[in-house]
């Protein structure tokens, strides 16, 4: 069982909220996660506390806190699995952009390993396709407006 594993949601999206607010100045600070994500900052002391004895960050009460090299492979997975979704839902499906954000978060932790390596792996062929001149999502969405007026 690999850390990524044992998890658990709030976990990943602690982990995923460090990423994306120390990828500018490589530092997070716990107030800064609890703005993003809505929760108070006791909340954010546990959950850092987690991830530190997990050794996926490094953090000190009132300091900043870094992701350890494991941590910064594990963020980049969760990241990567939700940018994914997020382009699925929006790019392919044509669904609306705030409405695509809140799917793939809500989705993000239910997808297992299987479905999600299938996903990564069609949108990337998606991509592809629309690189060689075939908007597969634009066609998709035509047929869903047919669809929808039929």
């Amino acid at each position: 069982m690999t850390v990524h594993d044992q998890l658990s949601a709030s976990l990943e999206d602690y982990l995923e909220a460090i990423y994306n607010l120390s990828s500018d100045n490589r530092i997070a600070r716990a107030k800064d996660i609890a703005c993003q994500l809505r929760v108070a900052r006791a909340s954010v002391t546990g959950a850092l506390r987690t991830l530190a004895q997990r050794e996926l960050i490094n953090y000190k009460p009132y300091g900043y806190i870094t992701l350890t090299e494991r941590g910064r492979r594990l963020a980049w997975k969760i990241v990567r699995r939700h940018q994914i979704l997020n382009y699925f839902f929006a790019q392919v499906l044509g669904v609306e952009t705030t409405a695509a954000q809140e799917a793939a978060c809500r989705t993000e932790h239910t997808l297992g390993p299987e479905v999600t390596t299938r996903m990564t792996a069609f949108v990337e062929f998606i991509r592809r396709k629309q690189a060689d001149g075939q908007d597969l999502g634009q066609s998709f969405q035509q047929f869903w407006s047919l669809l929808r007026e039929g």
